[in-house]
């Protein structure tokens, strides 16, 4: 057995880490997207 698989540093399911780096990195977008649509509105 490996031994990195006896001590882990977190013992956290992965899928939370994902699911949390997907809805950053989802929002980060989401939010620039947002500021450039009103960007162009208020240029228009």
């Amino acid at each position: 057995m490996n031994h990195f698989e006896k001590d882990v540093q977190s013992k956290r399911n992965d899928l939370i880490d994902s699911g949390m780096g997907f809805v950053w990195s989802f929002g980060f977008f989401t939010l620039i997207f947002a500021i450039g649509v009103i960007i162009k509105l208020i240029a228009t």
